[in-house]
């Protein structure tokens, strides 16, 4: 029996943001362009990326950049110019919803259709990555969604150091995993540099899973003011896709804007995934212990 291709081409973009709503979609309209001129069928912007990485700060005033889901000027846009070009786009905002609000994606697909939202399930707080103060946990679980090219799953930033997260998304049948992402250096230690321990996670969720990955990363060197001064973060870019075996299919640096692109033949990938036997060989009845928080104490 002569083997199925099913080939799909994915796209990663690296970009600068200014803090001006219009210029960062703009620019992210562009190189969805150029992405689908080198013949993307699904692309993936970074996380937030109309403005500023605000989390730096917390002011409330920050909370004016949120807006709600339905009609949601950029997801609009980007529903247009995904059925213009036939291309699936996952869309980063910051969501208002009524009191709460959250750090979330919505899923277009290649005919303008808007698949559904996905809200960051971890929520990190740190010095320079104050998210707590801004975004609720996310309620929505993780999720997959069925797309003209693949069945996908979207998680954002911090949900990417969980391999809990990746593996959910693999047993719903997610065929590729994606990540937009905003992190950088660490306002707090000068020495502290993330970038391989970051990707070298995500390469382990391609490897363990047996799925390719996607990760969208900024950079540029963002300042927010604060009750304490002004904060810094170079981001640190090196957006990436990931094999999946975990190989590094294509890679960007740390300063320049970027379109990366690769193919994939996913009922190959299939074949290899059920071969490989680890999800005939996983043991769920023995993993209870991942239901508590100190190894012993189910969460209730």
């Amino acid at each position: 029996m002569a083997e199925k291709n099913r080939l799909v081409t994915v796209a990663a973009l690296q970009f600068a943001c200014t803090d001006d709503v219009s210029t960062n979609v703009a620019t992210a309209e562009r190189l969805v362009r150029a992405a689908h001129q080198k013949g993307a069928n699904i692309v993936l912007i970074q996380e937030l990326f109309e403005g500023h990485y605000f989390c730096q700060a917390q002011r409330e005033d920050f909370f004016r950049r949120a807006k709600p889901y339905q009609g949601h000027p950029t997801i609009v846009r980007m529903q247009k110019l995904a059925k213009e070009l036939g291309v699936v786009i996952p869309v980063s905002f910051f969501e208002e919803a009524n009191n709460a609000h959250y750090n979330s994606v919505a899923v277009i697909d290649a005919d303008g259709t808007d698949l559904g939202l996905y809200r960051k399930s971890h929520i990190p707080d740190g010095p320079g990555y104050q998210e707590k103060f801004y975004f609720n946990p996310g309620d929505t679980g993780f999720k997959v969604f069925q797309t003209k090219y693949a069945k996908i799953g979207v998680a954002i930033c911090w949900d990417q150091w969980f391999p809990e997260a990746a593996r959910a998304m693999a047993l719903q049948g997610a065929e590729i995993l994606f990540y937009p992402t905003a992190i950088g250096s660490e306002p707090q230690d000068d020495g502290l540099d993330s970038r391989d321990h970051w990707r070298r996670v995500m390469q382990g969720h391609a490897g363990a899973n047996v799925v390719p990955l996607v990760a969208s990363n900024r950079i540029g060197k963002e300042i927010i003011e604060t009750e304490h001064g002004n904060s810094e973060i170079t981001f640190y870019g090196y957006s990436f896709i990931a094999g999946p075996t975990g190989e590094l299919v294509a890679s960007a640096g740390d300063k320049e804007e970027a379109v990366l692109v690769a193919q994939f033949d996913l009922d190959k990938i299939k074949s290899k995934r059920h071969s490989w036997g680890v999800y005939r060989d996983r043991r769920p009845d023995l993993y209870k212990v991942l239901l508590t928080l100190d190894g012993s104490n189910p969460v209730k």
